[in-house]
């Protein structure tokens, strides 16, 4: 037989393959890619690129291993479908980065994630500024899950409702007496990790003695400070080392 003729009923059985595993596994593993189903993924991919292209190894070995993985597979996603402690264990469990407009650090180091990382994930679903976030979860598929202050949260036909009910009697509000010039398009961040960022305060043409002394008015030092940022509201926003929370949530 042809060896392009081989290698092109090799490549077919191995996409049929993977089309039978797949539909065997469920398809928690295309939508929700956990630890598990990350590996479980790779290996296929890797034995059934072999069967396709590799004729060094025997076609019999990588059925095995297919097969193998493919059984093994099943089977974890079995017992951890009737063990919710089993999935835990094997997985893992969200893990609380930020509660109450406050970053949870130890957390954050535990999982290795840093702040640059969950800026650009929480500008991704529209939030830049951290004290719009009551809770913010880091799934065990990697992804993360906000919840927004009720202050912030969208107006929904519920609200609308409910307003139509009452009776509006009150004045409109004043303005914010905020300074014009001490707002911007996009927060500033100021200190990161107990450390001035001269250049960001050169954007928001602050001196290093200026914020040295809102960070005194907390009853803080900068040092103390894990992170800092000025809103577009130009009011700044600190979250220190000790965020004193009594009872930090963890799930």
């Amino acid at each position: 037989m042809s060896e392009h003729i081989l290698i092109l009923i090799r490549s077919i059985a191995a996409f049929v393959l993977l089309l039978i595993i797949t539909r065997l596994i469920g398809k928690q593993t295309l939508s929700n890619m956990n630890i598990h189903e990350f590996v479980t993924a790779i290996i296929l991919g890797a034995i059934s690129a072999n069967l396709a292209f590799n004729d060094k190894i025997n076609t019999s070995h990588l059925l095995i291993s297919l097969c193998v993985f493919t059984v093994t597979s099943w089977l974890i996603s079995f017992v951890t479908l009737k063990s919710r402690k089993s999935e835990r264990w094997l997985f893992g469990k969200p893990c609380v980065l930020i509660e109450d407009g406050k970053l949870l650090e130890e957390n954050m180091k535990k999982n290795k994630y840093t702040l640059d990382s969950l800026n650009e994930m929480l500008r991704e679903k529209d939030i830049f500024d951290i004290a719009e976030v009551q809770y913010a979860l880091l799934e065990v598929n990697g992804k993360l899950s906000v919840q927004k202050k009720k202050e912030y949260r969208n107006f929904t036909l519920k609200d609308f409702q409910s307003l139509s009910k009452i009776e509006q009697k009150t004045q409109p509000k004043k303005p914010s007496e905020t300074s014009p010039a001490m707002k911007s398009k996009y927060p500033i961040e100021l200190i990161m990790e107990g450390k001035l960022i001269p250049e960001n305060l050169r954007i928001a043409e602050m001196e290093p003695h200026a914020i040295e002394e809102v960070v005194c008015n907390t009853g803080y030092t900068i040092s103390d400070v894990f992170y800092a940022v000025r809103g577009t509201d130009g009011k700044f926003y600190f979250d220190f080392y000790e965020d004193r929370l009594s009872k930090p949530m963890d799930l």
